[in-house]
């Protein structure tokens, strides 16, 4: 079950790591930058499956989100916001991931060598995006909390 402290919990995360993705796009770690900014869409995701009530233990949300489109339950409203989040999820999987753990292991590829600065600029874009999409909906799905 859902609860305000987890839900809180992934929006810390998607925040540090699009906070330690912008200093690696300052100092030019693209890897580093990609691999933050995926981790910070990948909790995105998770947070706004967590307001639906979804377990917090999935790591594809991108497959999930289209399911909650196809029961018809969301209010247009929401349904544009995740309409707006799923590209950058999709985009930014676990393939992507995967890039930036390990390179191309059969083309010994480093994964330093894949990532450039365009491709850290679309993945930090994304997470951008991701963490203000994101945001909006949680505004809209999670009751407020007394502090």
């Amino acid at each position: 079950m859902k609860t305000h402290n987890d839900i809180a919990y992934r929006f810390l995360l998607a925040e540090g790591f699009l906070g330690e993705a912008e200093v690696d796009f300052s100092m030019k770690r693209w890897r580093a930058c990609v691999s933050g900014s995926i981790l910070c869409i990948e909790n995105c995701g998770i947070a706004v499956l967590m307001l639906f009530g979804v377990s917090r233990s999935t790591h594809h949300p991108e497959k999930h989100l289209p399911q909650l489109l196809a029961e018809g339950t969301v209010s247009d409203e929401v349904a544009l916001l995740i309409r707006e989040l799923l590209p950058e999820l999709e985009q930014h999987d676990s393939h992507e991931k995967m890039l930036a753990k390990y390179g191309r292991e059969a083309a010994h590829q480093s994964p330093w060598e894949i990532f450039s600065e365009n491709q850290a600029e679309a993945a930090i874009s994304g997470a951008r995006k991701s963490l203000a999409v994101s945001r909006k909906l949680r505004e809209i799905l999670e009751p407020a909390v007394p502090d």
